[in-house]
């Protein structure tokens, strides 16, 4: 994409906006940053703008006619029971329908695995999806949604699949999030499922390199896993990940039942975001 481009990135303030503009910024790019209240961001290239997604009446206009857009804005993704998944799913479709009605050229969505639903083995873009929770429900939802308002227009989709992301912030809501937030506070036992459940683990900095390649790939589109494409146990990468940060906590095994939608083994397969990663050198 050799073109500078205009691209605006949804829930720019949330768990992975900014670690996935941070890395389209050092492409070259005109970032517009949408989140809910202004805030600054020290990276160069990137606008920030403020408001309500869900009410903006013109957001391709809004939000200066930008050439693609990468929404990654979505509440309570922690919370897979939450019924806003269903609730705001209506306030998506016409987010995405309006930009796609202005002309936009592409539309990247951030799916996720749980569109699946239970599945052992390998996840690929043909891969029959059952969901089994509201937030799977939702994303599989918007998935059909989003193919179906493209078809017969100008405007590219690329449908990104996210798996398991280790990041270490104390601000996070995942489980890793949530060990940091323990040992800050001196707890010496976390409380645990059995982690015998096999998932795909990808570092934070690695999977928002991988969401800014595909945003900056023009050449494979429809749904790419962000992916390791290796499966490892909830409990062997827990324990490496209380070593990798030094923590002094002990995880407290079997005190929560595992999750009965969770599948045993379940991991993306990495063909075409090897591809994407080998084709664009500037991320």
């Amino acid at each position: 994409m050799e073109k500078k481009m205009k691209i605006l990135v949804t829930g720019a303030n949330g768990f992975l906006g900014h670690g996935v503009i941070e890395q389209l910024s050092k492409c070259n790019n005109e970032i517009i940053a949408s989140c809910l209240k202004s805030f600054d961001y020290n990276f160069p290239n990137v606008k920030v703008k403020a408001g309500d997604l869900f009410k903006i009446e013109n957001p391709y206009d809004f939000f200066e006619k930008p050439d693609i857009v990468v929404h990654l804005a979505w509440k309570d993704g922690f919370k897979h029971s939450s019924e806003t998944h269903i609730e705001n799913l209506f306030n998506h479709y016409l987010f995405l329908e309006k930009m796609v009605d202005s002309g936009i050229k592409k539309i990247v969505v951030l799916g996720s695995m749980h569109e699946v639903g239970f599945h052992e083995g390998s996840i690929n873009e043909n891969t029959p999806c059952n969901p089994l929770s509201l937030y799977g429900i939702a994303k599989n939802s918007l998935r059909q949604i989003c193919q179906l308002i493209v078809k017969g227009t100008q405007t590219k989709l690329q449908w990104i699949r996210g798996f398991y992301i280790v990041d270490n912030s104390e601000k996070g809501c995942s489980i890793f999030s949530k060990i940091m937030q323990a040992a800050k506070a001196g707890k010496k036992e976390f409380p645990f499922t059995s982690g015998i459940n096999q998932f795909d683990f990808l570092d934070y900095e690695d999977f928002c390199k991988q969401v800014a390649a595909v945003v900056l790939n023009d050449t494979e589109f429809g749904i790419i896993n962000c992916c390791l494409g290796k499966p490892e146990t909830l409990a062997s990468r827990v324990e490496r990940f209380i070593k990798e940060n030094n923590l002094d906590i002990k995880l407290n095994y079997g005190t929560f039942p595992d999750r009965p939608y969770d599948s045993l083994a379940i991991w993306g397969n990495p063909a075409r975001i090897k591809k994407i990663m080998n084709l664009n050198k500037e991320i």
